[in-house]
Parts: C-alpha cells; sequence; structure tokens
C-alpha cells in the first residue's frame, strides 16, 4: 500500500510522514484537526554570502526547499498549502503561521483571500538576534506570528486565563520576548553544525499550545523541520501529526521525540475560563439557604448597603433589579458585575458573593 492510501485509511496520529505537505494533507480526512502550526520557507531571497566582521561565513538559510523562482511561484506554493490546511481544520479550528518581513505580507494576504479570518498578529521579540553585520539595515530582531481562524464564524479556542496565569496575572499582550533556539534545545550533527537553521525554540510553541488547543487535541505541522512542534504537544498531552519532505529532518524528528516524555494529566490541565464555567444564576443562591431573604449585602466600596428579596431580586432606596443592575444604578455606571461588586456577612467578616457561587460550582462539576 502507497502512502497516500495509507493516508486515507488511517490518521498517521503521533506519526512523521516524509513527503510533500500539499500531497500529503490532500490525502488525509475533512475536518481532521484542531490546530495547524507552519512555519513556511521563508524565501530569504539571499545574494550572495554573508560575513562577519573576522570574515566567518554566517551559517544562512540557503537549503534548496527555500528557493523559489519568483514571487509568483512562491504564492502559488502559498495558497496551495493554505487551502490544503483549511480543508482539514475543524469548524472551530484555527492555524498559526510564522514568518519573516520577506514573506510573512504575502502569506497574510494569501490567508485572507482563502476565507482564514484573522484573529491576531503577534510579533516574537528576539532576546539575543544575529547583528546586521553588513550595518546597512536595522538589526532584523523579530518575526511574525499570525493566528487566524478557520472562518469568521468559527468559535475557536483560547484559553484567557491560562494565558493570563503564565504572564503573573496579567492580560497576555502580542509581543512576545524569547531567545532564539540555542544551547542544549539546538540540534546538532556530529560535525557540530545545525540539523536545522531555523529550528523555533520550544517556548514559542508552548505558549501557543496551551493557549489555543485542549489535552487530546490534534496539533498538525506540515513543515515539520526539527520535530518542536511535536515535542512541545506530546510533552503537553496533545497529538500531533508532523510532515516534512526531508528525509534528515525526519529522521531527526523522530529520535527527538523517541526522548520526549509527557507531562502527568495534572500538569497539562490549563485554568479554565470563566466563560466555560456553568451559569450559576443569583437566585440558586437564595433558593440553597446561602442567602436569606432580608439579608443585606454591602458594596465592596463601602458605599451602598442593598436588601435580598426572595426572588434573586434586590432592594436599595429606589434601585430595584439583579445583582447586576442595581450595583449599576447606585454607581450610575453603564455596567456592573454584581457577583465581585457585592459581599455579604458572616461572622462579622465581609465575603465577596462569588464565593458562594464558586461553592456552587464545585458541586455542580463534580456530579
Amino acid at each position: 500500500m502507497n502512502i497516500h492510501a495509507s493516508l486515507q485509511k488511517n490518521m498517521p496520529t503521533n506519526k512523521v510522514v516524509q513527503g510533500n505537505c500539499i500531497e500529503l494533507m490532500n490525502n488525509l480526512p475533512n475536518d481532521s484537526v484542531d490546530l495547524i502550526f507552519a512555519d513556511p520557507p521563508y524565501n530569504l531571497q539571499l545574494g550572495g554570502d554573508l560575513h562577519r566582521p573576522d570574515n566567518s561565513k554566517v551559517s544562512a538559510v540557503d537549503d534548496d526547499w527555500d528557493k523559489f523562482k519568483n514571487f509568483e511561484h512562491y504564492d502559488n506554493f502559498t495558497r496551495d498549502w493554505l487551502k490544503a490546511a483549511r480543508r482539514l481544520l475543524k469548524p472551530e479550528g484555527a492555524i498559526w503561521v510564522i514568518g519573516s518581513y520577506h514573506n510573512i505580507f504575502r502569506v497574510g494576504a494569501s490567508l485572507q483571500d482563502l476565507g482564514y479570518w484573522i484573529l491576531n498578529d503577534v510579533i516574537w521579540r528576539k532576546s539575543n538576534p544575529m547583528p546586521n553585520f553588513r550595518g546597512k539595515r536595522f538589526t532584523n530582531a523579530h518575526e511574525t506570528l499570525i493566528w487566524a481562524a478557520k472562518s469568521d464564524r468559527s468559535k475557536y479556542t483560547f484559553n484567557y486565563d491560562a494565558l493570563k496565569e503564565l504572564n503573573d496575572g496579567v492580560q497576555m499582550r502580542s509581543d512576545w520576548l524569547f531567545p532564539i533556539c540555542n544551547g542544549t534545545e539546538r540540534l546538532k550533527k556530529p560535525d557540530g553544525t545545525k540539523v536545522h537553521p531555523t529550528q523555533k525554540p520550544e517556548s514559542i510553541l508552548h505558549r501557543i499550545i496551551v493557549a489555543s488547543t485542549k489535552p487530546g487535541d490534534l496539533v498538525l505541522d506540515p513543515f515539520f523541520g526539527s520535530g518542536t512542534t511535536g515535542v512541545v504537544a506530546k510533552k503537553l498531552g496533545r497529538s500531533f501529526i508532523g510532515l516534512d519532505q526531508e528525509s534528515e529532518y525526519v529522521r531527526a524528528a523522530e529520535v527527538r521525540l523517541s526522548k520526549t516524555t509527557v507531562f502527568d494529566k495534572d500538569s497539562i490541565a490549563t485554568t479554565p475560563g470563566k466563560r466555560s464555567e456553568p451559569r450559576i444564576p443569583f437566585g440558586i443562591l437564595i433558593e440553597r439557604g446561602l442567602l436569606a431573604p432580608g439579608e443585606k449585602l454591602y458594596s465592596q466600596n463601602g458605599r451602598h448597603v442593598a436588601k435580598v428579596r426572595a426572588d434573586g431580586t434586590l432592594i436599595a432606596h429606589d434601585a430595584r433589579g439583579s445583582i447586576h443592575q442595581v450595583g449599576s444604578i447606585l454607581e450610575g455606571a453603564p455596567s456592573c458585575n454584581g457577583w465581585t461588586y457585592w459581599s455579604f456577612k458572616r461572622d462579622g467578616t465581609k465575603l465577596p458573593i462569588d464565593v458562594l457561587r464558586q461553592q456552587v460550582r464545585s458541586e455542580h462539576t463534580s456530579l
């Protein structure tokens, strides 16, 4: 059985497959992948060797897989693989593509032309970029990632709260500071040269996979290279498929993956988003006897007091309504989150009513 017939019968989950990524993707089933990470050829258009001030040669990307006849040829290649990739994405799936100024703008246009919905562009700012040895341009210290959903209707995964925890409790921004891949993480040949010229650091894939997937999701990388996507996916309890046409890279990735262990189940769990938690109406707290009709609630700023009513509404002076509506009226604000605005007293101590909501939620999730 040839490789294409095999792909049609069996998904190559947690495997690296050698071959042309477009042909291979065209033989995988529709709507089968949760996330795609792509690090395509950059089409660097290098015009000769680059040397350091000491006349040593810079190891640049001059492999055949990064060479294209012209922009038209590169654009056709980009549209072909992006079209194949979009067919594989589940309706709620998404894609990340990384590139440099040489190609990322052309990739972005193709993404939009094919119906993807761009969610963010992210700047990877390199803490240790290669200097500009000729001194004729700015040091090229960043690369750009584009994050896009399959369509504008996709309910894509975004673990906002998990990313906030990663960022010390602050909302994650779209500029990321990471070093380029070096040290023991960089794969080397026996002669000390790099196995792959554009190996990406695991730190970037860690952030992307934590942000955009759930444990058990399937991540596809059509330009698998040294296997970073698969290594991080495996560690985090996600499945992966790696595609690459270069036998040297496939062998190196397979060896690397064989040495990779999965983190335990508790370790790969991410902080759930508030939107994914069960909705608890305020009235349930009264029905459960956690708050009583006539009991007083106190605003966090200490300026207002309201009384709980049997139907789950509040009354304060002339204001009547939900915990949110009454808080909004009292503060003269267009909106108010009543769960964080109101507190109740127990044994002389003020506690936010959200404590009671979380108590009920924990009982719901344990059922």
